[in-house]
């Protein structure tokens, strides 16, 4: 027991900055992976891959040579087969990664107040169209550029405002049916096609526009505002999720929080960059 506490002490001893450091970061990939997979699809596959590679030594030890032959074959097969069946998901998981590296926002150079009156207009667009169950679909660009889907749609390049948003989805007019996508401080697009959700856990009470609307959050981090024709009710739909039952007090609140604490951050990441380029030339200095 003692050489066993010894050799423990001489082991951890031995750890340098670099180890831990090395050990920190793979956490930090594990426990990012993990948030991107919870709740979808890839999180019941990877149940079963795990539960396939602790069968596999099992039946190793056992002698159970069929089944480890199949295992392993099965084990070799599927990693190609989850690249090909899970490509949105991973395509999700890159584009996150890009945004958190690179985070960059249409409204970022926007002062406080104008983006306040931003999110004014649209909400009370919102509340009016919920009001008159008028269907409706508004996207909020950020981070991760929408070119493909603004170029399935009808160029507008026109100011945010109230009257014309609801304008906009009036039904029978040419622009209602599809989705209304604002770039920083202008509408830009109307009438665009947004990608489905693939996502069968989903509410089979919810319609294509709610569908339409998760499936953008999903590939994007774009907001997606959504009301209901039926019931008017509204909901926001945001990194894959969609919460629902909002009034105009509520999704102004939630809308300024987020656009503004995005901002910021860049901002402060902005900042910091500068300063590291100061720093550079005094000491080339």
């Amino acid at each position: 027991m003692q050489e066993f506490f010894l050799g423990t002490l001489n082991s951890v001893k031995n750890i340098s900055i670099w180890s831990v450091l090395d050990i920190l970061v793979v956490a930090y990939i594990f426990y990012k992976g993990y948030i991107l997979i919870k709740e979808t699809r890839a999180e019941q596959l990877l149940k079963g891959i795990l539960f396939i590679v602790i069968l596999i030594p099992i039946s190793y030890i056992l002698h159970l040579n069929m089944l480890n032959f199949i295992l392993n074959k099965t084990l070799t097969i599927g990693v190609l087969s989850v690249v090909i069946i899970f490509q949105p998901e991973i395509r999700r998981a890159l584009e996150h990664l890009g945004r958190s590296a690179f985070d960059d926002m249409h409204t970022a150079g926007m002062t406080k107040e104008y983006r306040d009156k931003l999110v004014d207009e649209i909400v009370t667009a919102t509340e009016d169209l919920a009001e008159t169950k008028t269907g409706a679909l508004i996207v909020i660009e950020q981070g991760t550029g929408l070119g493909e889907i603004l170029g399935s749609g009808t160029i507008l390049d026109a100011e945010v405002s109230s009257a014309l948003l609801e304008n906009i989805f009036v039904v029978n007019t040419p622009l209602h049916d599809g989705a209304t996508i604002i770039r920083g401080d202008r509408i830009y697009a109307s009438g665009c096609v947004l990608p489905l959700t693939n996502n069968n856990a989903i509410n089979k009470k919810l319609g294509t526009r709610h569908r339409a609307g998760i499936g953008l959050s999903e590939n994007s981090d774009a907001l997606v505002i959504i009301v209901s024709e039926e019931t008017g009710t509204i909901s926001l739909a945001m990194n894959g999720r969609l919460t629902r039952n909002y009034n105009g007090d509520k999704l102004k609140t939630t809308l300024v929080s987020i656009m503004n604490s995005r901002s910021e951050k860049r901002s402060k990441n902005a900042s910091e960059k500068v300063k590291t380029w100061i720093r550079g030339i005094k000491r080339k200095k």
